[in-house]
């Protein structure tokens, strides 16, 4: 069962647009709305363990449901991020340390379980969920990572955000000039594409006087909302690739 998109340019405009609105609307409930990062963590968790089983129930890739999911994993790790580094007082780099070991950790399981890491070769229901335990820790550590980057580094929204991007671009390198793993490069380019797109948010959320756009948490998630929808009708309605005959099956 196909049930993820392929990995092209229209996907990492999708993640990173899902991405950013997950920071926004994280930071809209939690701190916009004075929810707090407890109760708004309880409630992404919810929308995430919603949405995942309407994915898991699925019998093809749906772009709107996959991109819910997406959008929960990512809001809901703004928010748990948050509350680690915050509320719990751990700070930036013990939360990044924490959600780096967690990831490896899930990945190692992954890698014992199903034999192979590849996101294009999903073929059982245990592998899926390995796939968004993954994705949902990778948005978190993604969130932590650049809070530490423009905090607790010195390096500053600026400085986070050029150094992330410079990072992409050697990826972006890496598999097109190099050898190495692209599953491994995958991984690397989903946790940087994170505080990437949070970095976009910051732009759009700071007022004019900081250099930002000045549009506020809830005029930016409304602003991502409808490019996010955008995106998943334009990826529902384009025409998909013909699924290969086998060479079992009459032409």
């Amino acid at each position: 069962m196909k049930k993820i998109p392929e990995v092209t340019l229209l996907f990492w405009i999708m993640k990173i647009c899902a991405t950013t609105l997950g920071e926004t609307g994280g930071d809209l409930l939690a701190q916009t709305l004075n929810v707090g990062y407890g109760l708004s963590s309880l409630l992404f968790i919810g929308f995430f363990l919603v949405t995942l089983a309407g994915q898991l129930a699925a019998k093809r890739y749906l772009p709107a449901l996959y991109w819910a999911v997406i959008l929960a994993t990512s809001t809901a790790g703004t928010t748990m991020s948050d509350y680690m580094d915050r509320t719990l007082g751990l700070g930036y780099a013990t939360g990044t340390a924490m959600l780096v070991t967690i990831l490896i950790v899930v990945l190692g399981a992954w890698r014992l379980s199903e034999k192979s890491l590849s996101v294009s070769d999903i073929t059982t229901r245990r592998g899926e969920w390995f796939y968004w335990t993954a994705i949902l820790f990778s948005n978190t550590l993604g969130t932590a990572l650049g809070d530490f980057l423009a905090d607790d580094s010195g390096l500053g929204f600026g400085g986070g955000a050029l150094l992330i991007g410079s990072l992409l671009v050697l990826v972006i390198l890496a598999h097109y000039f190099t050898r190495l793993s692209s599953v491994l490069l995958f991984w690397i380019a989903f946790v940087l594409t994170r505080p990437f797109g949070a970095t976009f948010g910051d732009l759009l959320t700071k007022p004019v006087a900081k250099n930002g756009l000045g549009f506020g948490t809830q005029g930016s998630s409304l602003i991502l909302l409808g490019l996010l929808v955008a995106l998943i009708i334009y990826a529902t309605l384009r025409p998909q690739p013909a699924e290969p005959v086998s060479a079992k099956e009459p032409a």
